[in-house]
């Protein structure tokens, strides 16, 4: 799906219906994100690479070596993309298995001292961006506070987690509060989508 297809790139098909991420994400917050927003950047993107330097090119690689309009939509399609794919239906308890979840607790101590940091950096990012997980060159774990349309790929490190915290991701169904959203996404991370991001 980060392949351009007959030199556009495509609407992902989700892993699940609209209504399947409730209570945490509801139908409605699904369809104006997913079906609106992402739908929105894909469009401009498409729009902007006919004759570009980025035609035929990966989204990864516009990310890593674009700036301005194309970056912005290119960055914001990538992370939405990323964000969409790494959920499932909710259940209480989910926590990581497998190799993400040895590297949580060798890298923040445990799985609680870890969500209390990511949710911490997200609550506390100002203005519109994304909280991410990622791996450095090494395998060290870090987490990120990237801008808008930022994405760690541009720093060097190897993406594995995000959250939204741009507004229209959580108002619909919890209005100004980003800490309640925060905490609600860990209900619904698919941390094999996460193992098969460390292991590629």
């Amino acid at each position: 799906m980060t392949q351009p297809v007959n030199g556009k790139f495509e609407m992902p098909a989700l892993p699940y219906a609209a209504a399947d991420l409730a209570p945490v994400l509801s139908a409605e917050t699904i369809e104006f994100h997913y079906g609106k927003h992402l739908q929105t950047y894909l469009n401009n993107l498409n729009a902007a690479l006919p004759g570009s330097a980025f035609e035929g090119k990966s989204l990864e690689d516009i990310v890593k070596t674009a700036d301005g309009g194309v970056f912005n939509n290119a960055g914001q399609f990538l992370n939405h993309y990323m964000y969409f794919m790494q959920f499932k239906a909710p259940s209480a308890g989910n926590i990581p298995t497998g190799k993400i979840a040895e590297a949580i607790v060798r890298e923040f101590g445990s799985f609680e001292k870890f969500q209390e940091e990511f949710q911490a950096k997200g609550a506390g990012l100002f203005g519109s961006g994304w909280v991410w997980l990622s791996a450095d060159a090494s395998g060290k774990l870090v987490i990120t506070q990237e801008g808008n349309a930022q994405n760690p790929l541009t720093k060097g490190l190897k993406p594995l987690l995000t959250f939204d915290v741009w507004e229209h991701a959580y108002y619909i169904d919890y209005r100004n509060r980003r800490p309640d959203y925060l905490k609600g996404l860990w209900q619904i991370v698919d941390w094999n989508i996460v193992n098969n991001r460390l292991g590629a």
